[in-house]
Protein backbone atom coordinates (compact mmCIF):
# COMPACT_ATOMS: atom_id res chain seq x y z
CA UNK A 1 0.00 0.00 0.00
CA UNK A 2 1.43 3.26 -0.98
CA UNK A 3 1.90 6.30 1.59
CA UNK A 4 -1.04 8.93 1.74
CA UNK A 5 0.17 11.93 -0.41
CA UNK A 6 -3.24 14.18 -0.34
CA UNK A 7 -4.01 16.50 1.72
CA UNK A 8 -3.38 15.46 5.68
CA UNK A 9 -6.05 17.45 7.28
CA UNK A 10 -8.66 15.42 5.47
CA UNK A 11 -7.40 12.61 8.15
CA UNK A 12 -8.23 14.75 11.10
CA UNK A 13 -11.52 15.51 9.73
CA UNK A 14 -12.25 11.91 8.93
CA UNK A 15 -11.46 10.36 12.42
CA UNK A 16 -13.02 13.22 14.18
CA UNK A 17 -10.60 15.06 15.89
CA UNK A 18 -7.19 16.72 15.86
CA UNK A 19 -4.02 14.23 15.15
CA UNK A 20 -1.50 17.09 14.80
CA UNK A 21 -0.23 16.24 11.68
CA UNK A 22 0.81 19.81 10.38
CA UNK A 23 2.85 21.47 13.62
CA UNK A 24 1.71 24.66 14.75
CA UNK A 25 -0.81 25.15 12.14
CA UNK A 26 -2.84 22.46 13.78
CA UNK A 27 -2.51 24.88 16.95
CA UNK A 28 -3.50 28.10 14.92
CA UNK A 29 -6.67 29.31 13.54
CA UNK A 30 -5.77 28.43 10.13
CA UNK A 31 -6.49 24.54 11.09
CA UNK A 32 -9.09 22.83 8.37
CA UNK A 33 -10.47 20.53 11.23
CA UNK A 34 -11.33 23.83 13.47
CA UNK A 35 -13.35 25.14 10.30
CA UNK A 36 -14.72 22.19 9.46
CA UNK A 37 -14.75 19.66 12.06
CA UNK A 38 -16.90 16.76 10.23
CA UNK A 39 -15.80 14.06 7.34
CA UNK A 40 -14.77 15.28 3.75
CA UNK A 41 -16.93 14.38 1.09
CA UNK A 42 -20.72 14.87 0.31
CA UNK A 43 -21.85 13.20 3.25
CA UNK A 44 -19.33 13.82 5.63
CA UNK A 45 -22.46 16.21 7.67
CA UNK A 46 -24.83 13.11 8.25
CA UNK A 47 -24.69 10.83 10.81
CA UNK A 48 -24.54 7.31 10.84
CA UNK A 49 -24.87 5.07 13.02
CA UNK A 50 -21.52 2.94 13.25
CA UNK A 51 -21.08 -0.65 13.92
CA UNK A 52 -18.97 -2.46 16.71
CA UNK A 53 -16.19 -3.34 13.45
CA UNK A 54 -16.37 0.25 12.31
CA UNK A 55 -15.65 1.06 15.69
CA UNK A 56 -12.35 -0.82 15.70
CA UNK A 57 -11.63 -0.30 12.45
CA UNK A 58 -11.86 3.51 13.17
CA UNK A 59 -9.70 3.64 16.18
CA UNK A 60 -6.85 1.26 13.85
CA UNK A 61 -7.01 3.74 10.85
CA UNK A 62 -6.38 7.04 13.83
CA UNK A 63 -3.26 5.29 15.33
CA UNK A 64 -1.58 4.35 11.87
CA UNK A 65 -2.40 7.85 10.85
CA UNK A 66 -0.68 9.36 13.97
CA UNK A 67 2.42 7.56 13.94
CA UNK A 68 2.49 7.57 10.00
CA UNK A 69 2.46 4.04 9.34
CA UNK A 70 1.85 1.85 6.42
CA UNK A 71 -1.51 -0.76 7.05
CA UNK A 72 1.40 -3.96 6.07
CA UNK A 73 3.98 -2.22 8.40
CA UNK A 74 1.05 -1.91 11.52
CA UNK A 75 0.65 -5.27 11.19
CA UNK A 76 3.77 -6.48 11.71
CA UNK A 77 4.06 -4.19 14.75
CA UNK A 78 0.50 -5.58 16.62
CA UNK A 79 1.92 -9.29 15.43
CA UNK A 80 5.29 -8.43 17.01
CA UNK A 81 3.45 -6.78 20.21
CA UNK A 82 1.37 -10.03 20.70
CA UNK A 83 4.26 -11.96 20.93
CA UNK A 84 5.94 -9.82 23.61
CA UNK A 85 5.16 -10.62 27.38
CA UNK A 86 2.55 -7.93 28.79
CA UNK A 87 -0.44 -6.52 27.60
CA UNK A 88 -0.73 -6.34 23.92
CA UNK A 89 -1.95 -3.10 23.24
CA UNK A 90 0.18 -1.49 25.20
CA UNK A 91 3.04 -3.07 23.75
CA UNK A 92 1.83 -1.81 20.17
CA UNK A 93 1.72 1.49 21.72
CA UNK A 94 5.06 1.08 23.54
CA UNK A 95 6.91 -0.17 19.99
CA UNK A 96 4.99 2.96 18.25
CA UNK A 97 6.22 5.27 20.65
CA UNK A 98 10.10 3.66 19.95
CA UNK A 99 10.03 4.37 16.13
CA UNK A 100 13.17 7.33 15.80
CA UNK A 101 10.93 9.41 13.83
CA UNK A 102 8.29 9.42 16.72
CA UNK A 103 11.22 10.06 19.29
CA UNK A 104 12.81 13.02 17.07
CA UNK A 105 9.29 14.48 17.71
CA UNK A 106 9.36 13.86 21.02
CA UNK A 107 12.26 15.38 22.18
CA UNK A 108 10.72 18.36 19.98
CA UNK A 109 13.57 18.29 17.68
CA UNK A 110 10.42 18.79 14.62
CA UNK A 111 7.30 20.25 14.47
CA UNK A 112 5.25 17.06 13.76
CA UNK A 113 6.24 13.60 13.16
CA UNK A 114 5.82 14.40 9.37
CA UNK A 115 8.36 16.53 9.58
CA UNK A 116 10.30 14.36 11.82
CA UNK A 117 9.59 11.76 9.25
CA UNK A 118 11.47 13.93 6.45
CA UNK A 119 14.33 15.01 8.41
CA UNK A 120 15.55 11.24 9.97
CA UNK A 121 15.36 10.45 6.15
CA UNK A 122 17.49 13.37 5.20
CA UNK A 123 20.38 12.19 7.13
CA UNK A 124 20.06 15.13 9.78
CA UNK A 125 20.13 12.75 13.15
CA UNK A 126 22.40 10.05 14.14
CA UNK A 127 22.08 7.29 16.76
CA UNK A 128 24.73 6.47 19.26
CA UNK A 129 27.04 8.60 17.04
CA UNK A 130 26.27 6.65 13.77
CA UNK A 131 23.63 8.44 10.93
CA UNK A 132 20.54 6.50 10.79
CA UNK A 133 17.93 7.73 8.01
CA UNK A 134 15.09 4.82 8.59
CA UNK A 135 12.05 6.68 10.19
CA UNK A 136 11.02 3.16 11.78
CA UNK A 137 14.39 2.69 13.33
CA UNK A 138 13.65 1.03 17.07
CA UNK A 139 15.23 3.10 19.84
CA UNK A 140 16.00 0.78 22.87
CA UNK A 141 16.63 2.02 26.13
CA UNK A 142 20.65 3.95 26.44
CA UNK A 143 20.24 5.52 23.25
CA UNK A 144 21.17 8.73 22.64
CA UNK A 145 19.74 10.69 19.58
CA UNK A 146 21.44 14.08 18.47
CA UNK A 147 21.57 16.36 15.60
CA UNK A 148 24.80 15.68 13.20
CA UNK A 149 27.81 18.51 13.64
CA UNK A 150 27.32 19.05 10.07
CA UNK A 151 23.34 19.92 10.47
CA UNK A 152 23.98 21.70 13.72
CA UNK A 153 25.46 24.50 10.76
CA UNK A 154 22.06 24.22 8.87
CA UNK A 155 20.16 27.15 8.75
CA UNK A 156 17.12 24.97 8.99
CA UNK A 157 18.15 24.75 12.62
CA UNK A 158 19.20 28.02 13.50
CA UNK A 159 17.82 28.88 16.57
CA UNK A 160 16.91 24.98 17.70
CA UNK A 161 18.91 25.77 21.60
CA UNK A 162 15.78 29.06 21.51
CA UNK A 163 12.85 26.48 20.30
CA UNK A 164 14.04 24.01 23.13
CA UNK A 165 14.33 26.18 25.79
CA UNK A 166 10.73 25.54 26.64
CA UNK A 167 10.41 22.15 25.83
CA UNK A 168 9.99 19.46 28.27
CA UNK A 169 10.12 15.84 26.80
CA UNK A 170 8.26 12.82 27.88
CA UNK A 171 9.24 11.30 30.91
CA UNK A 172 10.88 8.29 29.48
CA UNK A 173 13.08 10.80 27.74
CA UNK A 174 16.31 12.91 28.64
CA UNK A 175 17.03 16.09 26.51
CA UNK A 176 20.13 18.01 26.44
CA UNK A 177 19.23 21.04 24.55
CA UNK A 178 22.32 22.41 25.06
CA UNK A 179 24.24 19.78 22.43
CA UNK A 180 20.90 19.19 20.98
CA UNK A 181 20.85 15.21 21.61
CA UNK A 182 18.31 13.38 23.84
CA UNK A 183 18.39 9.77 25.22
CA UNK A 184 16.02 7.53 25.62
CA UNK A 185 16.11 6.58 29.69
CA UNK A 186 13.34 3.90 29.71
CA UNK A 187 10.78 2.46 27.94
CA UNK A 188 7.49 4.58 27.59
CA UNK A 189 4.49 3.34 30.51
CA UNK A 190 0.91 3.70 28.74
CA UNK A 191 0.61 7.10 31.42
CA UNK A 192 3.78 8.36 29.64
CA UNK A 193 1.47 7.90 26.03
CA UNK A 194 -0.72 11.08 25.54
CA UNK A 195 -1.96 9.99 21.87
CA UNK A 196 -5.70 9.74 21.78
CA UNK A 197 -6.24 6.20 21.24
CA UNK A 198 -8.02 3.53 23.09
CA UNK A 199 -5.27 0.75 22.09
CA UNK A 200 -8.11 -2.54 23.28
CA UNK A 201 -10.36 -1.73 20.16
CA UNK A 202 -7.75 -2.06 17.92
CA UNK A 203 -6.81 -5.78 19.53
CA UNK A 204 -10.26 -6.85 19.58
CA UNK A 205 -10.21 -5.64 15.62
CA UNK A 206 -6.96 -7.85 14.96
CA UNK A 207 -8.83 -10.89 17.79
CA UNK A 208 -11.57 -11.22 15.32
Amino acid sequence: MARYTGAVCRLCRREGLKLYLKGDRCYSEKCAFAKRAYAPGQHGQSRKKVSEYGLQLREKQKARRIYGVQENQFRTYYEKANRQKGVTGENLLRLLERRLDNVVYRLGFASSRIDARQLVRHGHFTVNGKKVNIPSYLISVGEVIALSEKSKSSPKFAGMNDTLAGKTPAAWLELDKNNISGKVIALPNREDIDSPITEQLIVELYSR
